[in-house]
């Protein structure tokens, strides 16, 4: 029988029982109750394993790594820009690309400092994502070098980020976009939109979670979007487009109408008149040619759709239909001068209006876009990305729902084309990836559009390479989310003694047992290790020259998956200074493979190594140029024999080996040759850039003043109503990239010396360089050069 619907709903006895039950053993409470216990307006809704309201509420400081500005020859007529005396950007808006983790990003530009930038540029209008909608999305890559192509798997960091969105399928992803897609909310302005991109495998799921986050009264657009031409799919029709949900922030957004170009079929359909060049005009017959001195022309009625009093007027002798004219007397007359009327023969009928084919902008846009296709191989924006979407694009997204002006972000940037499009359009810009070499192809595409603005005497802005600062401590493997208290931290505690086990036992060291920082011991030498979901930082640096000198260590080898952008030299020096010799080794990825941590096959490699020359001018004694003499890897990736063993007779392929690439090949005899194709130090060099004067500008952060006090962890902090915060300077310097040189896809060619540079007065500098190899990752030195 119905039970009667009543404002109170009385629970019967075994439901009590059965939430008492649940309660008292900390259990979730099903979601049935939510509906009956609770007022909650929602009628339909999204449900998965593991769905949380609750999001990421860390504040972590952003590190300036690196500020990259094509300088200007002229002052440009922008008062925000103030130049300085090299024509580089030194006031107003700096667009951001960051490195890291964009649910930590969000949170903190939602609550830190940087807040403040946003708002003040006007705040964030525009928010487009393509996020890895793809389950086979995993941070891989391929590489050319030498004719041949190498596929670089990702690194741990990324396998990770892989495993959280995918890991257990489609409710690792929705929960993964959820929980960003509330702090994107957040962090919007008032009149801002979304464009999330996606495709036919979750794009219901998007939908769903859209209507909750944003509400279903801001839905605008569900958009078609044709990515490709007809192919056949096996069993099924061929799957042709992907999805763009379009939502705005609130009711009243900004919009811009866009136009599409108009087919043949619809000029000729539309634009059935011609004006002659006598003024005459002429009735196009069905597949009539008009000359080339004609305008084409469509007659447009003058009604107003609407009833108008204030328009309802006679003109010429002609009366106004009953709602009135579309337009008033002093626009009537305008297009009378310039002859836009037409007349028609009877005084009964109505004066129309010419709309001529070269002054119309198009047809607006729908919400099927089938003009914009996908970036093509022989495209000059084609960057062998695999998720590149084309400007065309981005540009109809960004003119229909920014200004000019605007800040506009994209979280999962990928090869940068949203950031690209942003400054081509005057645009301020944010943008972020968790892959390292995202960030390096979007870094060298900025820098392209940089050159291209300046040489067609455009405005650009300067943009820096930011990444988090002070990470949060987390667990590194899978945790069960249904682990509560203190089974979560021992599960956490118990994964992280395996890790760091597993860890020494490749690097062939001794175990410290109960150590409270430092994990081993190898060769006169202390062994700690990193985490393995995050980049080794600063901060942890700084805790290991602490307890070296708490126990009066002189040495000690440093191990971690990755080290954080911009972190060497300057932390070794800092290191040595303090009479501790800090050697960074890289954990590579075999310390999985069982058998060649078995076999002794692991090797942990330095971190790559440069040497450079500085060039004195002999005429100019305040000038010099700098050469970049030499730059060494030591990367690898999987066991040789295992590979050749594997591969097929007949077939080869590229495999990195001890810091070179080689291309196996196994003949019909199953014979392995190995051919090197690194062959200079030089093929390994991607981008290298010089900062002549690198501790001319400070890096400094701002941070809450509650880091660090309270039992509350540095770099972490509680968003509350309202959070102070303070500059610190890090000990660290800001990379003011001043020239560099970088291979792209048409032009492989590298300049091995820099331009000569001219320094304002004699005196001691230190010359920062930075190399970027063909894997995104950065290397840089310092080198002390005495001027004059």
């Amino acid at each position: 029988m119905a039970r009667q619907e009543t404002e109170r709903y009385e629970l019967t006895d075994a439901e009590k029982r059965d939430l008492t039950k649940l309660i008292n053993e900390g259990k979730p409470i099903p979601e049935k109750y939510r509906f009956i216990l609770f007022a909650d307006k929602r009628e339909v809704e999204l449900v998965w394993n593991g769905k949380t309201r609750e999001v990421c509420t860390a504040i972590l400081p952003f590190q300036t790594l690196e500020h990259i500005d094509e300088p200007r020859k002229e002052k440009r007529d922008d008062e925000e820009l103030a130049l300085d005396i090299a024509g580089r950007q030194i006031k107003g808006w700096t667009n951001k690309l960051i490195w890291g983790d964009n649910k930590l990003i969000l949170s903190s530009l939602k609550s830190g400092a940087l807040r403040r930038q946003i708002e003040d540029a006007g705040g964030l209008k525009l928010i487009y994502i393509d996020p890895p909608f793809d389950v086979g999305a995993d941070f891989s890559m391929d590489i050319e070098i030498g004719g041949e192509t190498f596929h670089k798997e990702p690194n741990l960091l990324e396998q990770i980020a892989y495993r959280d969105t995918w890991g257990r399928g489609a409710d690792s992803f929705i929960a993964m976009i959820y929980e960003r897609l509330i702090l994107m909310r957040d962090l919007m302005h008032a009149d801002g939109s979304i464009y999330v991109h996606c495709d036919s495998r979750v794009n219901s799921y998007i939908r769903g979670i859209m209507d909750e986050i944003f509400g279903r009264d801001n839905f605008v657009n569900q958009i078609s979007w044709k990515r490709t031409g007809a192919h056949n799919d096996p069993q099924r029709f061929g799957t042709i487009t992907d999805t763009i949900f379009f939502f705005s922030r609130a009711e009243q957004y900004i919009w811009n109408r866009q136009f599409t170009e108009r087919s043949d079929e619809s000029i000729e359909n539309s634009f059935s008149y011609a004006e002659r060049a006598d003024g005459t005009t002429v009735r196009l017959k069905k597949d009539q040619r008009p000359e080339r001195s004609w305008r084409l022309f469509q007659s447009v009625t003058l009604r107003s759709p609407h009833p108008r009093p204030n328009l309802i007027y006679d003109f010429k002798g002609f009366h106004p239909h009953k709602n009135g004219w579309s337009v008033n007397r002093e626009r009537m007359e305008q297009y009378e001068r310039e002859n836009r009327l037409i007349y028609p023969e009877s005084k009964d009928g109505a004066i129309r209006l010419k709309m001529y084919l070269d002054e119309s902008p198009g047809i607006p846009a729908q919400d099927l876009w089938t003009d914009l296709g996908k970036v093509e191989a022989i495209s000059n924006q084609n960057l062998d990305y695999p998720t590149q979407k084309p400007e065309a694009l981005i540009e109809r997204v960004i003119n229909a729902s920014s200004n000019p002006g605007d800040l506009v972000a994209d979280f999962f940037g990928g090869s940068g084309t949203t950031a690209a499009v942003a400054e081509k359009l005057g645009r301020k810009w944010i943008t972020t990836d968790l892959g390292k070499f995202a960030v390096h192809t979007t870094r060298k595409r900025l820098i392209q559009v940089q050159r291209e603005l300046k040489a067609s005497n455009k405005n650009f802005r300067a943009f820096e390479v930011l990444n988090l600062g002070r990470y949060e401590r987390q667990a590194y493997l899978n945790v069960s989310g249904r682990l509560t208290g203190k089974k979560k931290d021992q599960a956490i505690a118990q994964k992280e003694n395996d890790f760091r086990e597993l860890i020494l036992k490749a690097y062939r060291a001794e175990p410290i047992e109960n150590g409270t920082f430092f994990h081993g011991k190898s060769g006169g030498r202390l062994v700690v290790v990193g985490p393995i979901n995050l980049p080794v930082g600063r901060l942890f640096v700084e805790e290991v020259i602490t307890e070296c000198r708490k126990r009066r260590a002189t040495r000690v080898d440093v191990l971690a998956f990755e080290f954080e952008m911009g972190l060497f030299p300057a932390v070794l020096d800092e290191a040595k200074q303090k009479g501790i010799d800090l050697a960074p080794k890289t954990i590579p990825p075999e310390v999985f493979d069982k058998r060649a941590v078995e076999k002794g096959q692991v090797k942990f490699f330095d971190v790559a190594y440069i040497e450079v020359t500085p060039r004195y001018d002999k005429k100019d004694k305040l000038s010099l140029a700098v050469e970049l003499s030499d730059f060494s890897v030591y990367y690898s990736q999987g066991l040789v024999d295992s590979i050749a063993a594997e591969m097929k007779e007949g077939k080869s392929e590229v495999v990195c080996k001890q810091g070179a690439l080689v291309k196996l090949s196994k003949d019909k005899n199953g014979i392995v040759k190995e051919e090197k194709l690194t062959k200079h130090w030089t093929d390994w060099v991607d981008y290298w850039a010089v900062d002549f004067n690198y501790e001319s500008r400070k890096e400094i952060i701002k941070v809450a003043k509650n880091f660090g006090v309270d039992d509350v962890l540095p770099g972490m902090a509680d968003p509350g109503e309202f959070i102070e915060f303070e500059e610190q300077w890090t000990g660290a310097y800001i990379f003011e990239n001043q020239w560099q040189s970088f291979r792209t896809r048409k032009d492989r060619n590298l300049e091995l010396t820099s331009a000569r540079h001219t320094y304002p007065a004699k005196g001691r500098y230190t010359i920062a360089v930075k190399v970027i190899d063909i894997f995104g990752n950065d290397t840089m030195t310092l080198v002390a050069v005495g001027i004059g």
